[in-house]
Formats: C-alpha cells, structure tokens, sequence
C-alpha cells in the first residue's frame, strides 16, 4: 500500500545541478517506492521568467529527464508528465484564479525574492505573478496528497490548501489539502554564496565537465578574511563549505577527509581556500561517474517515449478531476457532445 500521491517536478530551465540533486532528486528517488509519484516537467512555467527565452525549452526538457532518470528516477515506478501536453492544467489554473485575490499573490515571497533577484521591477508579468495559482493547478488536478518541498516553498502549498479549501467551501467537499513534505535537506549555496539556482547562473550542473567543474568550484565565494593561507578561517560562514557540509552524505566513504577535519584544518589556518576546493572538486567529480554513465546511455528518442507514456496516464486523472470539477461548479454544460 502506498502512504499518498505526490506532485513535484522541476522547470525545464537547462540541465539540473548539485542543488537540484541534494535538494530535490536524492529525495525523489527514495520517495518513489512508498509513494505513487507523478513528476512533472514543468514547461509552462519556463515562461513565467523566460517568455523570450523560448527556443531552448525543447531541448532542456530532454536534458532535464535525462538527468533525473540518471539520478535514479525510474519510470517503472512512477509517473513523468509533460505539463504542457496536458491542457486540464491551464483549464484547472483559470478556475482557481477567479478564488484568489491579487493582493493575497502579491505578498508571497518567492514573488518579491524573484522580482529582486532577477531585477525586473515593473516589467514582471501576470504569469509571475499568478504562478502559485499553477503550481496549486498542477498539484490539485492529480488530487496529490503530498508535495515535497524545501522551507521556501512552503508559502505555495499553504495558498494551494487555501484555495482547496475556497472551492470545497463553494462547492462541496471535492479536493485534498495537501501537506508539505519537508526535505532535510538546507538550501544548497550556489558560487556566488546565493542559494543554487538555474536563472541566477551560480550552479554546477551535474553534467559539466570535470574542468567546468573544478573552475565552478574554484570560483566559489569563501570566507573573505581568510586572505592568505595560514590565516585562520570560518567555515560557518564560506559557501564552499557549506555545500561540502551538504554534500558530505554522497561523497565516497574513503575519501581521505571529514567534515571535522575540514573544518579544523581551515580554522587553524592548515589549508587554504584553493586547496580545500580542489579536494573538494576531486571528491565531487568521482561520485559523479556514476551519474554520468547511466545519463550518456538515454537518447533522446527513449526521453520522449518515457514523457509520453506517463502523460497519457497523467491526462486520464486529469480528465477525471475537470469531470468532477465541472460537476460542481454546475459547469457541466461544457460538455458538448460532438
């Protein structure tokens, strides 16, 4: 018996990166197997930020599921959807936003911290704006349970359960509230000391090459009064031991170091920064093979028929959630038989 259903997924932004692995897809892979999962590629939500942007997507949604079946996604067990192949989300997403005010989604903060972060000002759009509502779309059309999330996301599903429960209210006890299912997992710090994070260009994708990698590595902010090596550090304060700390659960066991070791070695000023990076990098490069080897075997062709098998599942729940909608809302007559 499984404990509930679960929606997630990932905006098809480029390849997935070490924040997305530690953060999201460890605890996904675990997930499946007590779970009935359905994992959605997020492509309408792309436009939210990147409406111009709109050439790569295709492409990044191949990397995208390449990257997740290579973090141990198995298809076999759960279901991929491709959110744009599936128009019930948009047609759930107009419903819902007739149940939200405009001044209830402009105080979320992942909507001011992105108007910040990519400095749009006055030119962010409806669709940023009204995102959550099609994140609250997206989780409600599967009638998921569960939705695992880290500590930011948490604002979403609290205004997902809100308008679950505006349309229960209205018109009769028809979705779930789902809880958040919190990662332990903290936020991964990207190189620039900012959490991790496709559009602020401050990743290490899981892809890169092991130069591109140990230069992502290099380039990360440490502790700035850490100047010259036998200068005593702050490891509390570095982002790149920050995401060794993080990390430290998927390295190989025998590497020749620990946390606390790391940890004395900077305070004590034993090691200096590049040092303490490029053992780093070497340790983060051989877990990686692995990886790599599964991700190099899936063309693109085998991508496809993965999404398209899972989003016919995904479209048959769909459709049996607007049925049901419809039905409530005394909107059945929509259905015109032609």
């Amino acid at each position: 018996m499984k404990k509930g259903r679960i929606l997630t997924g990932h905006r098809p932004t480029g390849r997935r990166h070490m924040g997305h692995w530690l953060g999201t897809l460890e605890n996904w892979r675990r997930l499946q197997d007590d779970y009935e999962c359905f994992f959605l590629i997020a492509d309408l939500h792309v436009l939210t930020t990147r409406f111009a942007e709109t050439e790569a997507i295709r492409e990044n949604i191949v990397e995208t599921v390449r990257d997740w079946l290579a973090a141990g996604i198995d298809p076999l067990k759960s279901t991929l959807v491709l959110q744009s192949a599936v128009p019930e989300h948009a047609e759930l997403q107009l419903l819902f936003s007739m149940l939200v005010t405009v001044e209830r989604l402009g105080r979320n903060p992942t909507y001011k911290e992105q108007k910040k972060e990519l400095n749009l000002g006055k030119t962010a759009s409806l669709g940023l704006l009204s995102y959550p509502v099609l994140q609250a779309a997206d989780i409600l059309i599967y009638r998921a349970d569960t939705v695992p999330v880290g500590g930011d996301q948490l604002p979403h599903i609290e205004l997902t359960r809100e308008i679950a429960r505006r349309f229960n209210y209205l018109y009769g006890d028809t979705l779930p509230e789902p809880q958040g299912l919190l990662s332990a997992t903290p936020r991964i710090p990207g190189t620039d000391g900012r959490m991790m994070h496709t559009s602020y260009d401050n990743s290490i994708p899981l892809s890169a090459s092991e130069d591109d990698v140990r230069q992502k590595v290099l380039s990360m902010v440490t502790d700035p009064l850490k100047a010259r090596l036998k200068d005593p550090g702050r490891p509390e304060v570095c982002s790149a031991f920050s995401l060794l700390k993080a990390f430290d659960a998927m390295l190989p066991v025998k590497e020749p170091f620990t946390l606390e070791s790391v940890a004395s070695d900077c305070r004590g000023g034993c090691i200096g920064c590049v040092s303490d990076k490029n053992r780093f990098a070497d340790a983060y490069i051989k877990s990686l093979l692995p990886f790599r080897t599964i991700r190099e075997k899936v063309p693109p062709e085998v991508v496809w028929e993965i999404l398209a098998s899972g989003t016919h599942k995904a479209r048959e729940v769909a459709r049996e959630t607007m049925e049901i909608v419809r039905d409530r809302m005394h909107f059945s007559h929509a259905r015109f038989h032609l």
